[in-house]
């Protein structure tokens, strides 16, 4: 799963990175978790890319309540075509997801062990996500999830799944409306892990509450 990360891009980075013309208020974030709003780069009717921000943690369109937020923080690339909560948001709502990186923790003898994988320099990259639009008894909330799939041989040490991270060269691509929603393989930068650095870090990134340089060591 992908259940925390961070994104200390400064915004003119961002801006630079996803050739965006503003954003929304953002400051430099250490370690990102579930139930905030998140960065998140959409396709709106008109077709041009927007900055928002997205409530982290899916709530599909015909929920009755917010309950399944919390569940909803990732969805399986295996099976999105096949999920109810997922389906119609793959075909149609697709979205980028900016971070700079993101935390794991392995299991030892002595507890969980907590990562950073990043690239070198904390470049800027984007996770594939999904967005929905809910609303319910006058409360209206605009939500996502980061799609992940099986780890791979440089991640599999640490954890069993991994967040898909979409080709800069393909980001148009994915959040057109009118693109098919294919394979995604179609979509990933093939060297994107290749590149990634994992880096043991102290317990410190354990409490979200922590939010400073200090969790990436």
């Amino acid at each position: 799963m992908c259940g925390r990360y961070n994104l200390i891009a400064t915004g003119q980075q961002l801006m630079d990175h996803f050739r965006l013309l503003s954003l929304p208020v953002h400051n430099p974030d250490y370690n990102i978790p579930p139930g905030q709003k998140i960065l998140a780069i959409i396709q709106l009717e008109d077709g041009s890319n927007r900055a928002v921000d997205l409530h982290w943690g899916l709530i599909p369109s015909w929920s009755k309540d917010r309950a399944m937020s919390s569940h909803l923080i990732n969805a399986r690339a295996e099976t999105l075509t096949e999920k109810p909560s997922f389906k119609n948001a793959y075909r149609h709502r697709r979205c980028l997801i900016p971070a700079t990186g993101f935390y794991e923790w392995q299991a030892t003898e002595t507890g969980k062990q907590p990562y950073h994988i990043h690239k070198p320099d904390n470049a800027v990259f984007a996770f594939g996500g999904l967005w929905e639009h809910w609303e319910h008894d006058r409360e209206t909330v605009y939500s996502c999830t980061i799609i992940t799939t099986a780890a791979n041989d440089k991640i599999a040490p640490i954890h069993d799944r991994m967040p898909i991270i979409i080709a800069p060269d393909a980001y148009n691509r994915w959040l057109d409306k009118n693109t098919a929603a294919v394979e995604i393989a179609d979509f990933l930068a093939a060297d994107a892990y290749r590149n990634m650095q994992i880096t043991g870090i102290s317990t410190r990134v354990n409490n979200p509450l922590h939010n400073d340089e200090s969790c990436l060591s």
